[in-house]
């Protein structure tokens, strides 16, 4: 999945708090605006990747200009991908077997084709 959200920032002292109001619970900090920013994106991809796999409703965006926010708040919008974040954390290998016929296989093996690179390829293909 790959939406834009709207995050909030609050700076006190040297901390910035960030939330995405659209997500309940998800919050962290960063020593910056740039470091929160990054923080914040990481954790909606997080927070939307765990709704994903346990089937949870997941929130639309919602407009900027209909937030509920304090007014000292910075608001940005932050990308999040659900299928990029995937492939960055979890690249552990997973057996699968798949049927072909014989012919398929066997010119596949003459032309060295990688069968299991080709199945990847075009999973993500068909993901995105």
């Amino acid at each position: 999945m790959r939406t834009i959200y709207t995050a909030t920032f609050i700076q006190e002292d040297n901390t910035f708090y960030a939330r995405i109001p659209d997500l309940p619970g998800c919050i962290t900090t960063g020593e910056d605006l740039p470091d929160a920013i990054e923080q914040i994106t990481d954790a909606a991809n997080l927070w939307l990747v765990t709704a994903e796999d346990h089937g949870d409703p997941i929130p639309a965006p919602t407009p900027q200009s209909k937030l509920d926010h304090p007014d000292d708040a910075i608001l940005t919008m932050i990308q999040v991908d659900t299928i990029a974040y995937r492939s960055a954390i979890d690249t552990r290998a997973v057996r699968k077997n798949v049927s072909l016929p014989a012919w398929m296989a066997n010119l596949a093996d003459q032309r060295g084709i990688n069968c299991s690179q080709v199945l990847q390829e075009g999973l993500l293909q068909k993901l995105a």
